[in-house]
């Protein structure tokens, strides 16, 4: 979209700039055609002018002298001797009348040459001025012209960032998409490891507490991979045990809260979960939010000493049977562990909710921060890009709106 936006800003800023180098182009060859033909009309009338000037001093000329002889002639004809002096009066006469004609015509022809050197120097001022305009417009062209190809460039620059930034995205996918294969296939060896454990695991309890049921939970079902169910020398149930393998380089606490929740939906009374990596917190076995952690070599001791302690709780609880009345047996629910693991895994989902709904709040106002940041980037480079075009396109109208026009006064 922004190569399309931008191909249609160049195309149309070419079209302009060449509609308007065209039209100034006619207005100095206008002008230079107006300037040509008031030169060549100027040097006709000169030289019109001059042609008239000279016919009209030959003519009277001619006729000046014409009229001369004649009137020399009949006055010498009528009298010679006696009219002599006043001829030569009339005759210096003339002859500084024509003198003073020939003066009129020479100030005439020379006031003729001083308009035709004003012609001259006017149409030269005239040539100066077109080639002034002519070298003004070449300049704000180069500067245009310069500032395109700065622009080009800059698309240029980006258009290569941005495929410098697909490259190295689809590089980094790929390292992800490596990663995850390795992952996968340790993952893969770590489950059969992790199952080879499991089976040793039943192996062990199968062969230390014979009087026990040991089950195998399935693959898929719910749960933890399996539960002992504690008997006492008269077969009597007393207890669950639930057991939970895993064999993998780093301890999750998120193992802890699953065993805990298959812990209260499966009513087991204590939880172990045997583990190849123990916590940070524990170097051996031990208690850590009610679940019992070890490794595979303490399982078998631990075992023993939690089986003991559910054949004694049981023993307990049935020399207490038949002796309290409903307010005893209430008491007794509300001390109870049952009783405290339920309203435990209550206040637990609680907590995660109240959480979860504040991460939630605090990741959707970030992202709306964000959005609204990218937003202002945009309307601000809007606003530049629509300034550039309207400096060089002066008062002709182009569309660039982005948002309906109430919200356009962000560009202005």
């Amino acid at each position: 979209m922004e190569d399309a936006f931008a191909a249609d800003i160049e195309a149309e800023m070419r079209r302009k700039m060449s509609a308007e180098w065209n039209k100034r182009t006619e207005a100095l060859n206008a002008e230079k055609q107006q300037v040509a033909m008031a030169k060549q009309q100027l040097e006709q009338e000169r030289l019109k002018q001059a042609e008239e000037f000279n016919q009209k001093i030959q003519s009277e000329l001619q006729l000046e002298k014409r009229r001369l002889q004649e009137t020399l002639s009949a006055d010498i004809r009528k009298n010679m001797a006696g009219e002599y002096e006043n001829q030569l009066q009339l005759l210096k006469q003339s002859n500084y009348d024509n003198e003073e004609k020939l003066k009129e015509a020479r100030h005439k022809e020379l006031e003729f040459l001083r308009k035709e050197q004003e012609l001259k120097t006017k149409e030269e001022e005239m040539e100066l001025t077109v080639q002034k305009k002519i070298t003004e417009e070449r300049s704000h062209l180069s500067e245009i012209i310069r500032r395109e190809e700065a622009e080009r460039t800059a698309l240029k620059e980006m258009e290569f960032q941005l495929k410098l930034k697909e490259m190295e995205k689809q590089l980094d996918d790929q390292r992800k998409l490596a990663e995850e294969m390795k992952r996968k296939a340790e993952q893969g060896s770590m489950q059969l490891q992790g199952e080879v454990q499991e089976l040793a695991l039943e192996d062990m309890l199968r062969t230390a507490f014979p009087f026990d049921t040991v089950s195998e939970v399935g693959k898929g079902v719910k749960g933890a991979d399996c539960f002992q169910m504690v008997r006492n020398q008269f077969g009597q149930e007393c207890g669950k045990i639930i057991y939970e393998s895993k064999r993998t380089k780093e301890f999750s606490p998120q193992w802890v809260e699953k065993l805990k929740a298959d812990m209260r939906s499966q009513g087991a009374d204590v939880a172990v979960l045997v583990t190849q990596t123990m916590p940070k917190d524990l170097d051996r076995f031990g208690e850590k939010d009610g679940i019992w952690i070890c490794t595979f070599a303490e399982v078998k001791s631990l075992a023993y000493v939690l089986r003991e302690g559910v054949l004694k709780v049981f023993g307990v609880q049935k020399t207490q049977e038949n002796k309290g009345d409903k307010m005893h047996l209430l008491y007794h629910y509300l001390t109870s562990s049952e009783f405290a693991e339920q309203w435990k895994a209550i206040r637990e989902g609680f907590m995660a909710m109240k959480i979860s709904i504040q991460k939630e709040r605090d990741a959707m106002e970030k992202l709306w921060k964000a959005r609204e940041k990218q937003l202002e980037k945009v309307l601000l480079n809007a606003a530049h890009i629509k300034g550039s075009i309207e400096g060089i396109a002066g008062t002709d109208s182009v569309d660039l709106r982005l948002l309906e026009d109430a919200s356009d006064s962000l560009l202005d």
